[in-house]
């Protein structure tokens, strides 16, 4: 399950540029542990947010996928390459399952670049995602807040920012985040998920459910919105159509997170609640 966790959040890293019954699992997973196990596969996109231009730079980034020990080598040989060096080996941190060190490395890169605004908060932004592969919110929330204040209608960092305010349990904030970045981007499904989660948490089920409905209308294949439906519906006591939706969910995304949790909640289903 480590392994798996680690994957799923160097993807979105990369790309980055309570109401209810007590016992039951929410759909926001909760920090990751920080001595993850790197091991799996990493699927992750080709073109990271990039520094500077330079053909060994993208080399290095490339490398992240299949070889992130030879992209770390291959950085910390590079004696003259600045930030482009910098980020790399960074980002192969991260990769390595080191995800302290490489938000650490990667905060530092963000705040010393002389690139433009734009990829320099996309950076921030993926400090944000490795402090949260750490079990560090607060740290992750600064990292957020500071791309934040470089690039304030990003909806990635918007997104990024209120992952991190909902591993706070600032839910308040996080839904006013979420709200800015669909109304700047209204399709995504990702964003409408974790407004239901926080709308849920603050109680406000109705506006919780329609985002999830708007989420599954968008992507009805999405795994976390059908996973965070299950959770509405047994909260209206519709417990077949949590044990659906969560059986769903184990279907479409076996041997992820996202299934952990459904496995849990259809556990915690059968047990009952706690007396």
């Amino acid at each position: 399950m480590k392994s798996r966790t680690v994957a799923t959040a160097l993807v979105l890293l990369l790309l980055a540029g309570t109401g209810g019954a007590a016992w039951w699992w929410y759909a926001t997973p909760p920090a990751p542990e920080p001595d993850v196990d790197a091991t799996a596969p990493l699927p992750l996109p080709p073109v990271p947010p990039m520094l500077a231009e330079g053909e060994r730079y993208g080399q290095c980034l490339a490398m992240l996928a299949e070889d992130p020990s030879g992209a770390l080598s291959l950085a910390e040989a590079w004696t003259d390459g600045g930030e482009a060096a910098a980020h790399c080996r960074a980002m192969a941190e991260v990769a390595l399952g080191n995800a302290a060190t490489g938000a650490a490395l990667l905060q530092e890169v963000a705040d010393a670049s002389k690139a433009p605004a734009g990829p320099r908060a996309a950076v921030f932004g993926q400090a944000e995602e490795a402090w949260l592969m750490a079990g560090s919110p607060a740290r992750a929330f600064e990292a957020a807040t500071r791309g934040l204040a470089l690039s304030p209608d990003d909806p990635d960092l918007l997104v990024g920012h209120a992952r991190a305010a909902s591993a706070l349990e600032r839910f308040d904030l996080a839904a006013g985040d979420l709200t800015r970045a669909l109304a700047t981007d209204p399709r995504r499904p990702e964003a409408l998920v974790l407004r239901a989660a926080a709308l849920r948490q603050l109680g406000r089920l109705e506006e919780a459910e329609a985002d999830i409905r708007q989420a599954v209308a968008l992507d009805p294949d999405s795994a976390e919105a059908l996973l965070e439906r299950g959770i509405l519906r047994q909260l209206h006591a519709d417990l077949a159509g949590a044990q659906a939706d969560w059986e769903h969910v184990i279907e479409l995304a076996p041997d992820t997170t996202t299934a952990d949790l459904a496995e849990q909640n259809l556990a915690l289903l059968a047990a009952g609640p706690a007396r």
